[in-house]
């Protein structure tokens, strides 16, 4: 990219980082780094349309994601589901733009038992059944919690969705503050109130290994602990969201917290 061309480009870097926190950070400061050189802005994407979702990749306990046929993938959807929500503010607090894929936001999984029959991807035809391809991710998302197409359709869309996931729908998850979907509202609207856009600029906080934390200003901050034990929060500062419920001064395995420095 040149300063007086290209401006945004993808950065597909977290699609293969795993949930480890040198291979974050590293991501982070790689490509912040790299656009500095030219004057552009960063931007963030967790999933997209051809990779295995953020909540199945990162609920795997054995390691990297899915194979290509579709084997060697053992899941933990708690574990994945709470990264994931993680993960979402991590993106978020940082600089730049940030790409939220469809049902992204609703905590959806990779559909990995798709039927034979139903599957579209061309990956699947050409390799003669041999590769699963990228169905799982593009099922159609649901928006009401009844109904064929729950809520995407008035029929039955061209890949069948989980008959779960009527659970996980939007109808089902905008009154609730603790889904996933209003924790993605609220992280935007937050984003929106304390995050200048433009500024680039993010300072990274020693709280021990394992753990990501940096400042973005004077009084913003976001904390990961990505360890397997909890982790004190330093006094100061009010959380203002979290990825999952945080007592006190103890952040848990697995989340994230914005913090604003009391004043």
């Amino acid at each position: 990219m040149r300063p007086d061309e290209l401006q945004g480009a993808f950065n597909f870097e977290f699609l293969t980082a795993p949930w480890e926190p040198d291979a974050l950070r590293d991501v982070i400061d790689h490509h912040i780094g790299m656009l500095d050189e030219v004057g552009a802005g960063p931007s963030w994407v967790l999933s997209n349309h051809d990779t295995v979702r953020v909540v199945t990749r990162y609920g795997s306990v054995t390691g990297g994601s899915r194979r290509a046929d579709g084997e060697g993938l053992q899941v933990d959807l708690e574990v994945g589901l709470r990264r994931a929500r993680a993960a979402a503010l991590l993106m978020l607090a940082l600089p730049g733009v940030a790409y939220v894929y469809q049902g992204e936001e609703l905590g959806l999984p990779e559909v990995e038992d798709l039927p034979d029959d139903a599957r579209q991807d061309p990956i699947w035809r050409r390799s003669g059944g041999t590769i699963v391809g990228r169905d799982g991710c593009r099922v159609p998302l649901p928006w009401s919690d009844e109904g064929p197409g729950l809520g995407f359709s008035s029929v039955e869309p061209w890949l069948p969705q989980p008959a779960d996931w009527a659970a996980l729908a939007v109808t089902a998850q905008a009154t609730d503050p603790s889904s996933t979907l209003s924790l993605y509202r609220s992280a935007i609207a937050l984003r929106r109130r304390h995050l200048v856009p433009g500024a680039h600029r993010l300072h990274w906080n020693d709280l021990g290994r394992g753990v990501l934390a940096f400042a973005r200003g004077d009084a913003f901050s976001c904390v990961v602990n990505l360890t397997n034990e909890d982790v004190r929060l330093e006094p100061g500062s009010e959380v203002v969201i979290a990825s999952r419920a945080v007592e006190g001064l103890r952040l848990p395995t697995d989340t994230a917290v914005w913090l604003i420095a009391n004043r």
